[in-house]
């Protein structure tokens, strides 16, 4: 007998659960939840008492059992923990009782490793916890473990030498995208609606897009990065979501964003609350089609043609859409952003090495990474003055030209999701053919991370051979209640929920 996927899912958690005796068929419907409700939905059947925390964690983890040995999206298991948060008491936020997953990449729960995809982090147990958990936790979310991501989120696929390679749910033998592919393969299998992503050059967007998912990578200073730091990459890196639905984005936006302690700058204040913008009309928007990378490298068909039927449905939704693009020189802010991640990375490593005594080297790291590393280490004060520097002027650039647009147009990637081993930090080819091939892949996802404004992927299309493709829209920043308008009028325009891998 054929199952669709949502029955076969529910069997699924069920066999994880129980077996199939009649106290499985009560587990199967509480994990076929998982496939019905979004995690607003989810808090909502809590609230009802419709179901309990316990037995949505169950499902979850259910799910994470069974479907983890084929895609390998876990890279800790914290089970006790979720349950002891549950038998504690959850506080009564918006999405209490909701599983919930972060992402193992500088992100602290006090006493829990963080081992950041990397054999030199090994059993790391920071005993701070992140501003940003807090506010997950107070929102109700429960815990139970970490995604995998590369080797300190450094490339755009989910493969690395202390967890192994994540499959993308779609196709196993494709990447989940990076540095955010544990998340993702985790929702998209179906484990949970919503996890945990962070955002350093498309590492939010890439795997929203790799996996058929939702991804809004905030403004810089929305959403806090600390302690023991307020800022990741020199500015480049945020922290917000992957999800399926619009409004679970908004609403986990809400809980998480506003200014912490110590922090230079934040975004600025919001009018109203994110999720209050779903469903309200955008008006006519002015969109700018990007259709080109602005490296100059190729852009497969496919992506483009993906972003040119985005095109014309914004043009049916009554938007007037025209081509155009900002003049920046990428080159120069590529070779800024290398010197803010380099330089980053190097302090790390060296702060690590003499930390533990454990000498830097390829018994610890990856090549790419020894790569960055010894790129960071020559580089000098001066050096990163400039870089700021250039892409200070490139924000200043961008908001010039977006004075004429609402919101710039372009495919997220510049082909649908690679095969493995293509981009991984343990490549055939050097650092600087390395550093070129990973570019190319994603060259529109970097600029927002660059100008430090929001932008999303949003899963509108399907590559030939069935795997998915995203379109992404960069907005202004500050202004994510416009992106989160559109969004949810192109959800509701042209509905993907139901689009989902058949496992």
């Amino acid at each position: 007998m054929n199952m669709t996927r949502r029955e076969g899912m529910a069997a699924v958690g069920a066999a994880a659960l129980l077996g199939v005796t009649g106290a499985g068929k009560a587990a199967a419907r509480r994990s076929s939840l998982l496939d019905t409700h979004d995690a607003m939905g989810l808090a909502e059947l809590v609230a009802k008492r419709e179901v309990s925390p316990s037995e949505l964690l169950d499902a979850a983890i259910g799910r994470a059992e069974a479907l983890n040995p084929r895609f390998n999206f876990m890279a800790q298991k914290h089970y006790d923990y979720g349950r002891a948060a549950i038998a504690k008491g959850l506080p009564q936020g918006p999405f209490s009782g909701v599983p919930w997953l972060l992402k193992d990449l500088n992100t602290y729960v006090a006493g829990l490793p963080t081992e950041n995809g990397s054999r030199f982090y090994k059993g790391y147990r920071p005993q701070i916890t992140s501003e940003l958990v807090r506010r997950i936790e107070k929102a109700g979310f429960v815990i139970f473990g970490k995604t995998t991501v590369p080797e300190l989120g450094l490339t755009g696929t989910t493969e690395n030498k202390l967890n192994g390679d994540t499959r993308n749910p779609w196709n196993p033998k494709h990447i989940t995208g990076g540095s955010s592919g544990g998340a993702a393969a985790a929702v998209a299998a179906g484990v949970l609606p919503a996890a945990h992503a962070t955002d350093g050059g498309g590492s939010i967007r890439i795997p929203a897009s790799c996996c058929g998912l939702f991804g809004l990578k905030p403004s810089r200073g929305r959403v806090p990065m600390g302690p023991p730091r307020t800022e990741g990459w020199g500015g480049l890196s945020v922290h917000h979501a992957v999800t399926r639905s619009v409004r679970d984005s908004a609403a986990i936006l809400d809980a998480t964003q506003g200014p912490e302690p110590g922090s230079r700058y934040a975004a600025p204040t919001p009018a109203e609350n994110f999720l209050s913008q779903i469903g309200k009309a955008p008006g006519r928007l002015r969109i700018a089609l990007m259709l080109d990378a602005p490296s100059g490298s190729p852009v497969d068909p496919e992506c483009v043609e993906a972003a040119r039927k985005a095109a014309r449905l914004c043009e049916r939704l009554g938007h007037h859409v025209e081509e155009a693009a900002p003049k920046l020189d990428i080159a120069a802010m590529g070779a800024a952003s290398f010197v803010l991640i380099g330089s980053s990375v190097a302090a790390d490593m060296l702060d690590r090495a003499k930390a533990t005594g454990i000498a830097i080297g390829p018994e610890v790291l990856e090549p790419i990474t020894l790569g960055f590393t010894a790129y960071g280490q020559k580089a000098t004060g001066m050096d990163f003055a400039r870089a700021n520097n250039t892409l200070q002027a490139a924000a200043i650039s961008m908001a010039q030209f977006m004075a004429n647009y609402d919101v710039i147009l372009s495919p997220t990637l510049a082909a649908p999701p690679l095969e493995l081993g293509k981009i991984n930090l343990s490549p055939d080819v050097d650092f600087a053919a390395w550093g070129q091939r990973a570019a190319s892949f994603s060259p529109f996802t970097q600029i927002a991370n660059m100008t430090g404004q929001p932008a999303m992927s949003v899963p509108l299309a399907t590559a030939n051979n069935g795997l998915p493709i995203g379109v992404m829209f960069m907005g202004r920043y500050g202004d994510e209640a416009l992106l989160f308008r559109l969004a949810g009028q192109l959800e509701a325009a042209a509905p993907w929920k139901n689009r989902r891998p058949a496992l």
